[in-house]
């Protein structure tokens, strides 16, 4: 089973001092960032969809030692007024990751005002139709926010059209699924945004919404659940992508993902 384990985004400024060397240079940062990780979820592209050679430099720094999954923009997913153009553009531009075999899973995250409506379930199939083996020969992940997708009716569509589920970790909260890992297309694709209740809705920005540190335990029942996908013949390949990014917490997470699965011979 392959494994890809990486954070949303990597330019972080509260990882000086405990990934990056303050003397290092910022066009530097993803160059060491891909000595210690071998995926990494691109942010970015949710605010403003990259040229062809932002992405051809990131090729470069990283050495072509990084799978990226690549975000869609908000347009694709919260606004939802995407153009054909929007899209032709996200296309062109990841070439460089695609023509090098690195391009990971497009991920479009759908914000929690997204419900398992008539209206969104449209939305989503023409959604879906864009993404062709051409384009994306890795894929799409979809990420709902509400649990109202969350039935094992919709899973089963996914296995059905090939897309890939993604398993979210959120905070019990009213309207947000609970922490399950779901699998689709042999793909376990899990993405750990924190469990801080008190900041999730009421945080004033990403890093405070984030911010929150898992415990061991915490972890393990995410890597016993790939185990046991792992014994079933359900998983070829699995995503780990940490978003708790706040004061480097998911550098600690990820090490100690590492000894977990190690502990269980993933």
């Amino acid at each position: 089973m392959k494994l890809y384990l990486g954070t949303g985004g990597y330019a972080h400024p509260d990882w000086v001092g405990l990934l990056y060397p303050p003397e290092l240079p910022k066009e530097r940062w993803l160059e060491v960032y891909a000595q210690e990780f071998n995926a990494l979820e691109l942010n970015a592209s949710f605010y403003a969809i990259p040229g062809v050679r932002a992405f051809a430099g990131m090729l470069r720094r990283s050495r072509g030692q990084l799978r990226f999954a690549i975000k869609l923009h908000r347009s694709m997913t919260h606004d939802r007024t995407a153009t054909s153009e929007e899209y032709r553009r996200l296309f062109e531009s990841v070439a460089p990751l695609r023509e090098a075999g690195v391009l990971g899973p497009f991920l479009a995250q759908f914000p929690q005002s997204f419900h398992r409506t008539l209206e969104h379930r449209r939305y989503l199939q023409t959604l879906v139709e864009r993404f062709t083996p051409e384009v994306a020969p890795s894929g799409l992940a979809v990420e709902f926010r509400h649990s109202s997708w969350h039935r094992a009716e919709v899973l089963e569509s996914f296995r059905t059209l090939g897309l890939i589920w993604v398993s979210p970790d959120y905070p019990a909260l009213p309207g947000l699924p609970p922490p399950r890992l779901w699998i689709s297309a042999g793909i376990a694709y899990i993405r750990f945004s924190g469990r801080n209740q008190a900041t999730w809705w009421e945080g004033r920005d990403q890093a405070e919404r984030h911010d929150y540190l898992y415990r061991r335990e915490e972890l393990l029942e995410w890597v016993q659940a790939l185990a046991q996908a792992r014994e079933e013949e359900q998983v070829d390949e699995a995503w780990w992508i940490f978003n708790n990014t706040t004061r480097g917490q998911a550098l600690t997470n990820l090490k100690t993902l590492n000894e977990l699965l190690a502990a269980y011979d993933l």
